[in-house]
Formats: structure tokens, C-alpha cells, sequence
């Protein structure tokens, strides 16, 4: 069994007397794809946060890539960080400078590399997410799939092992949205990158999950696989899956994973 990448044991998060998670425990392995879901208000941004150390448990530990989080000063929390890649909901890119620039900023920020190797990474990076030509456009040229695309080069531009995708197909019609979720699996498949996604979209969820978390009210009420997930027949995460599935075509086959 490989070392897991995160471990999180017995997490209790507060906001000032309000209990948000309370007794959260899970591992994620290396080269994984994790979901999390939950209902708005179920904690999946603040258990994200804790994960990357934004946030210090009032109780309980969280451990990544070995390190517990909690325990480590400003410059280990930023070494950490470095090993994190991120995209947001909206893609977070930089209206002012161009694809090329936004995948760049990383680069020039925490590396010393000449700017001819920028320029080469910059271009492996836009050709990892098939955009290998839009170095020069800005972000308000692009459309939305092609904007989350540019987010996520970026988000690899320091070959993070580990990527975090906030709702990737938020605001994506159902080919858009199935393109990034191929584009995910992809990279995962020939990075060996581990990404842990938040996402409430039924057909993205059945496309790229290898296990999924259930938040419910603060408490983690189901942590598996997928094929255990969509065999629930009652509880808040069937009704979950209930509540979204008109948004879904009807069910494809779960896709197996090794």
C-alpha cells in the first residue's frame, strides 16, 4: 500500500463557537481522483481549506504529504503550498495578462529559471491542456472551457502532485464540461498527479471518481468508491444523487478503475 498523500484524522473546524466539521477522518492516496460533495453549507470549502493548512483545526490533525499542516511555520506552510496546484470556480485568471503570463506567474514567482526555459515550460504546460496556440490571447478572449483549461496549466506550471479543481464544469454546457473531466482523468492517467474535486455535476462525478466524501451538515456521513456511492438506495446521499440527476442524461455505465 503507498504512503498517503493526505490523512486527516478526527477534524473538528470552528468559526468562533460554531462547530462547521466535526470527527472528520479520511485518506487519499497517490494518483487518486477524490470528489467531494455536499449540499451548500456542508463544509466542503472549509474542509479544503483546512487540507492546505488555510485554516488550523481547533481539534484533530491533517497531514500532507506526510507533514502535519498544523504543526508547520509560515515558510514549511509555503513549501507545502508549492506542491499544491489550484483552480478556482471562475478560473482566478488574471484579466491583464495574457494565457502565457497567467501560466508564467508561478514560474517567475518561486523559481529562479531563465526566461527562455519560462517560455518552454509555459508552452509544455498549454499543450498539456490542448491549447498549445493561445500563449498571446488574454483571458477575455477565451471561452469558458478554454478559460478553466488555462487555469489548470497554470495551476501545474511547478508540476504540483496534487491538484485541487473547485466546481471545474460550473458554468460549462454538458460537451464543454465532458472535454475537462477527459482532460482531467488524462493528466492524472500520465502525470500520476492525485486531484481531489469538488463538484455537485452527477455526469462529471460518474466520469472521473474514484471514491467519493459525502458531507452532510458538518459530518462526513459516506467515504468509498463510486460504485459503492451510486448503490445507496436511501439516505442524504441517495437523495443527493436524486436531486441532481435531472441535470444528468440517464445513467452511463460506471466507468471501472484500476
Amino acid at each position: 500500500m503507498p504512503q498517503p498523500i493526505i490523512e486527516v484524522k478526527n477534524l473538528l473546524a470552528k468559526y468562533g463557537e460554531k462547530t462547521v466539521l466535526h470527527d472528520i477522518s479520511t485518506t487519499i492516496y497517490p494518483s487518486e481522483i477524490r470528489v467531494i460533495l455536499g449540499g451548500s453549507g456542508c463544509g466542503k470549502t472549509t474542509l479544503l481549506k483546512h487540507i492546505i493548512g488555510l485554516l488550523k483545526p481547533s481539534a484533530g490533525t491533517v497531514r500532507i504529504f506526510g507533514e502535519e499542516i498544523g504543526d508547520l511555520d509560515s515558510s514549511g506552510t509555503a513549501g507545502v503550498l508549492k506542491r499544491i496546484g489550484i483552480t478556482y470556480q471562475n478560473g482566478a485568471l488574471l484579466g491583464s495578462l495574457t494565457v502565457g503570463e497567467n501560466v508564467a506567474l508561478p514560474l517567475r514567482m518561486h523559481t529562479s529559471l531563465p526566461e527562455p526555459i519560462i517560455r518552454e515550460m509555459v508552452t509544455l504546460k498549454l499543450s498539456q491542456v490542448d491549447m498549445p496556440q493561445a500563449a498571446s490571447l488574454y483571458p477575455g478572449e477565451l471561452s469558458g472551457g478554454m478559460r478553466k483549461r488555462a487555469a489548470v496549466a497554470r495551476a501545474l506550471a511547478l508540476d504540483p502532485p496534487l491538484l485541487f479543481c473547485d466546481e471545474p464544469s460550473a458554468g460549462l454546457d454538458p460537451v464543454t464540461s465532458a472535454g475537462l473531466d477527459h482532460l482531467l482523468l488524462r493528466l492524472r492517467d500520465t502525470l500520476g498527479i492525485t486531484i481531489v474535486v469538488v463538484t455537485h455535476e452527477l455526469l462529471s462525478i460518474q466520469t472521473i471518481a474514484d471514491n467519493i466524501i459525502f458531507l452532510h451538515k458538518g459530518s462526513l456521513l459516506f467515504d468509498g468508491s463510486l460504485a459503492e456511492a451510486l448503490a445507496q438506495k436511501s439516505g442524504p446521499l441517495f437523495d443527493f444523487f436524486q436531486r441532481h440527476s435531472d441535470d444528468a442524461a440517464p445513467s452511463p455505465e460506471v466507468r471501472s478503475h484500476t
